[in-house]
């Protein structure tokens, strides 16, 4: 079954960013670069903090406007990315309603979530998990 991840209580989020470090971990580097996750402030620490992560549409947009069906629908919902065949439009960046595409410097290219929901063993007060699509 198709699985993505889901931002639980965002209300407990503290912005230590252990879960764009941990996700940066795939690549075998230091730092929050290439991370497919993101954590940003909403306004002032007594606002809260935004955790943008893809979240597995349904329908998403960004396979619809890719030029070369580099960004592809996963069954279940979400999608899959075929580096290979990605010409770095942009144009899934910009189509994602909650900007959760990322830019990738090192390759010139997008990133995002492949949900193997690494990034959830990092959260130290359970912002996020893994879950099961229905």
């Amino acid at each position: 079954m198709a699985k993505r991840i889901a931002v639980v209580d965002v209300d407990l989020c503290v912005g230590c960013q252990s879960c764009m470090f941990a996700c940066n971990r795939r690549f075998g580097e230091a730092g929050i670069a290439r991370t497919a996750i993101f954590v940003q402030s909403a306004g002032g620490f007594e606002r809260g903090f935004i955790v943008k992560v893809c979240r597995a549409c349904k329908d998403p947009p960004c396979a619809k406007v890719c030029p070369t069906k580099a960004i592809m629908e996963r069954v279940g919902g979400g999608v899959r990315l075929d580096y290979k065949k990605c010409i770095a439009c942009g144009n899934c960046i910009l189509s994602c309603p909650i900007g959760a595409i990322f830019w990738d410097e090192i390759i010139k290219k997008p990133t995002v979530c492949t949900y193997c929901g690494y990034c959830v063993n990092y959260c130290p007060y359970g912002v996020i998990r893994l879950e099961e699509l229905k």
